[in-house]
């Protein structure tokens, strides 16, 4: 493996090791988180914090899906520092601002449109990833109004679905959304209402400047505005009932990237009706059914053509976990998840849009496999279906790990949507994607530095034209101030 990749490993490792072994001397109780929160802290109207993140990624055929692909293995290190500050002149009333930046160091030459071929420092640029306000109690009502860039995540935790992520291209670094939020409290009746609104300019300093030229770096493949209904009751013991209505509006635009016009967006109009159910029903046991329907019509390029047709999609996903509320944490737990793929022989579109939720939500590294069957988009993911158990354990304090497998089918054997490339990448005629498997060991050393390190594989099978295997290594370590 890379020469970075271990030395970040043996860094996470060694001082794992260390602190499980050995006693560090205690110092005055307090006394350090009490100067660091006096100095994070200074007036009772202001606060503010920073973290530093390395990365250290390698993978090898996730993009290409073929060894014989040039650039097909890629080694890059990703340095992210953010910078935030929060004001706070009432109880009810706060401003935040977080500015963030991630330059990256290819070891290997890049695959990324703009930095496509090179094999050294990246700089981009620097951005304001949250930049809003928020509003609470509004005139005494049970009302909270946030506007501004900021974060909305829907859904279960780690799972937000189809609500989490309006910057996919830019990877891990950001995941804001310029929005609108006025959420509703009814307590007396259990229930939580969110009316959002979402203008996602695709240009990165469009709305708010950055510092550094980011042009070359669109955020995402078009200009996407909409709006959310979020509808929220635990009325019902031990269970939550949550319903929801997205519309979602595409505009195709040009973007001018490593001195080529390039148009890799649609036109859109999709309307996403949806809900979910989550509940403990029994000791040890936790659920979660969510469904969705999609309608409307869409835009973009099939075969070579760019035609509008009418959408006819759904999808759905459910987990069963089993806590042993053990010693050591055991979990176990059963995900399954069915994303409607285009049908070639109907006049319809039946491919599943994940909207704002093309995020690395269950894999790393099958999202960039999607970059060749959804005409170069990340993480666009349709057209699956897949199930399979996982198993985590906390073995020592601060530790945890899992383990993940999934067999994985694809429901129609022709990707529409394929990227022409000059090697083929699809046989069109087999419907099972293939075996993965996923193992993370996480590592919280102290409250402010954390570790981690995150394996994936998948082996291509059928509905691929070959049978490589794609792999993914991560080694992070994070330091939050």
């Amino acid at each position: 493996m890379k020469k970075q990749l271990l030395l970040i490993a043996v860094l996470v490792l060694g001082v794992s090791v260390a602190n499980a072994q050995t006693t560090p001397p205690t110092p005055k109780p307090g006394s350090v988180d009490e100067t660091i929160a006096n100095i994070k802290k200074p007036v009772d109207w202001f606060s503010w914090g920073a973290d530093f993140r390395i990365r250290n990624e390698y993978y090898n055929n996730i993009v290409s899906l073929n060894e014989t692909a040039a650039m097909h293995e890629q080694d890059v290190i990703r340095f992210r520092a953010r910078l935030w500050g929060a004001f706070t002149p009432s109880s009810d009333f706060n401003v935040n601002v977080r500015l963030a930046a991630e330059p990256r160091e290819w070891i290997r030459p890049a695959f990324v449109t703009a930095y496509k071929g090179e094999d050294s420092g990246e700089w981009r640029y620097g951005i304001f990833d949250n930049m809003n306000f928020k509003w609470g109690n509004i005139f005494g009502l049970p009302l909270t109004l946030t506007a501004g860039r900021q974060e909305i995540l829907l859904g279960d935790f780690y799972d937000w679905w189809l609500v989490a992520d309006g910057t996919p291209n830019d990877g891990s670094w950001t995941l804001f959304l310029d929005s609108i939020r006025l959420g509703c409290d009814l307590k007396d009746i259990k229930t939580k209402l969110d009316f959002i609104y979402i203008y996602q300019n695709p240009f990165p300093s469009a709305t708010i400047p950055t510092f550094g030229s980011s042009t070359q770096y669109p955020l995402t493949d078009q200009l996407e505005q909409g709006f959310v209904l979020y509808a929220s009751n635990k009325s019902i013991n031990k269970t939550q009932l949550d319903g929801y209505f997205i519309y979602k509006n595409d505009v195709r635009k040009t973007f001018f990237v490593k001195n080529a016009f390039l148009t890799p967006g649609d036109n859109a109009d999709i309307y996403t009706m949806g809900g979910k159910i989550t509940g403990t029903p029994f000791e040890h046991w936790q659920y979660s059914v969510e469904g969705a329907y999609q309608c409307g019509s869409k835009e973009d390029t099939i075969g070579g053509v760019f035609a509008r047709r009418d959408i006819d999609a759904f999808g759905g996903k459910a987990k069963l976990t089993y806590l042993f509320n053990d010693p050591l944490n055991n979990q176990l737990s059963l995900a399954t998840e069915f994303l409607s793929g285009d049908d070639p022989n109907t006049g319809k579109d039946e491919m599943f849009d994940v909207l704002w939720g093309r995020w690395p939500r269950w894999s790393e590294l099958y999202i960039y496999s999607y970059i060749v069957e959804t005409n170069k988009r990340i993480a666009q993911m349709n057209n699956i279906a897949r199930f399979g158990p996982t198993w985590t354990i906390s073995p020592f304090k601060g530790t945890t790990a899992s383990l993940t497998y999934n067999a994985m089918f694809a429901p129609e054997s022709t990707p529409t949507r394929a990227v022409t490339v000059p090697y083929p990448t699809f046989s069109r005629n087999g419907h099972f994607r293939g075996h993965y498997l996923q193992a993370v060991v996480k590592h919280q050393f102290n409250k402010y530095l954390s570790g981690h390190l995150w394996a994936e594989c998948v082996q291509e099978d059928n509905y691929y034209a070959q049978r490589d295997l794609l792999t993914f290594v991560r080694c992070e370590v994070m330091f939050t101030f």
